[in-house]
């Protein structure tokens, strides 16, 4: 293994309490998505600190640091996430979020904490690079439209050549690292149909048209998109979450409201789904004398790795971590906007693995108990060192 390397490697071990207490940190004093400007101003003050050239404020709450290389070559990304979510920590532990409703529940303030320590490392053995290392810090990826394209429609990615992401992932034993070539994470898209009846007595049925009972009917019959209109070796998921109708027990309602969810990993199916949730909304609702509008909202992309790229990424796993510890990822139906860094620039998303029962951390991520074993920290600042080195310098 490359000797420079080596040291990179030797330094996260040295610095991995720093990591922790840094992930603490941000972990007590958690900020949502498009309000990260504490986290931002933290970030942007550590790579001035480090003598990084930084941007603040791109495309929102974004930060953007570039460390440049003793040698000319390629430009390499790494992006971490910063935002958390609307939820109450429920954790007994001393870095519990100190603010009420609001929670790193999905491990954002870890990549940041692990992103933060890997630039420190690259800026001081930074003569050695052959190229650049662009350090993309993103706001609001919990929420769409999310952060990476206003991010990358104001630079982040000009000159960039390969762009990698970890994402620390509680499914996963600690320390194991795995991902894919193709796509990876589906595509997710939010949906909210608004049925009109004619409300009246709950005794005096014939007398209204009932929204209840046509939601009730189209519930189940958007069931039968992916069973029935979706090629069964493509998956798809369509799933009502939120269905709000009536203001009293005799009341039959005038207005009932559907929302939900659709994942998928091809365009081609997106796109159906969406006709067929206007047909069948369209036509569920007519077939009782109400009137149904769909209102769809696009969400991110496929998440779809370049094989190359994540081809080499599992090499560099298994010369890190030994083959046992490396595995290709199955398909999921979580969504992320690292899809549009990848629509940009070959690459590649990784999961890094965090979960340890032993340690109780089993909860799932946007879980109010969520936790990592925080030795995946060591784990994903390794893998993204080795990566740039091997993307830069050709060899680990």
């Amino acid at each position: 293994m490359n000797t420079i390397l080596n040291r990179c490697l030797e330094e996260v071990d040295g610095r991995f309490a720093n990591m922790v207490a840094r992930r603490r940190m941000l972990h007590r004093f958690p900020e949502l998505s498009y309000h990260e400007e504490e986290t931002a101003k933290l970030v942007y003050d550590q790579l001035v600190s480090l003598q990084i050239e930084a941007r603040a404020k791109v495309g929102g709450n974004g930060v953007v640091g570039t460390i440049y290389g003793g040698r000319p070559g390629p430009t390499v990304a790494l992006r971490a996430d910063m935002d958390a979510l609307p939820i109450q920590d429920e954790k007994q532990c001393d870095y519990a979020s100190q603010r009420p409703g609001v929670m790193h529940a999905c491990g954002h303030d870890g990549h940041t904490a692990v992103l933060l320590e890997v630039a420190a490392i690259l800026q001081q053995y930074r003569q050695h690079l052959n190229g650049n290392v662009r350090l993309i810090f993103q706001h609001a990826e919990e929420i769409a439209p999310g952060g990476a394209k206003p991010m990358i429609e104001a630079g982040a990615l000009d000159g960039v050549d390969a762009v990698y992401g970890i994402h620390l992932w509680t499914p996963l034993p600690v320390g194991v690292v795995a991902t894919r070539p193709g796509p990876m994470m589906a595509a997710s898209d939010e949906f909210n149909i608004v049925i009109e009846g004619k409300g009246g007595h709950g005794g005096l049925p014939h007398e209204t048209v009932d929204s209840v009972l046509v939601g009730a009917e189209l519930t189940v019959s958007l069931q039968s998109i992916v069973s029935r209109s979706v090629n069964p070796v493509d998956p798809a998921v369509v799933s009502v979450g939120m269905f709000h109708a009536g203001t009293g027990f005799n009341v039959i309602a005038e207005q009932a409201s559907l929302t939900g969810t659709v994942r998928t990993f091809s365009e081609a199916t997106r796109q159906l789904i969406y006709s067929r949730l206007q047909e069948l909304a369209t036509h569920t609702a007519a077939k009782h004398g109400a009137k149904a509008t769909l209102n769809y909202k696009w969400g991110y992309p496929v998440v779809v790795n370049d094989a190359e790229e994540a081809g080499e990424a599992l090499r560099v796993a298994e010369a890190l971590f030994g083959s046992a510890m490396v595995q290709e990822a199955q398909l999921i139906m979580v969504a992320e906007d690292f899809a549009y860094y990848l629509q940009h620039v070959p690459g590649t998303f990784l999961f890094v693995g965090a979960g340890n029962e032993e340690k109780g951390i089993i909860y799932p991520h946007h879980h109010p108990r969520f936790d990592l074993d925080e030795e995946s920290l060591r784990t994903a600042a390794k893998l993204l060192i080795a990566l740039a080195f091997r993307r830069l310098n050709g060899t680990i």
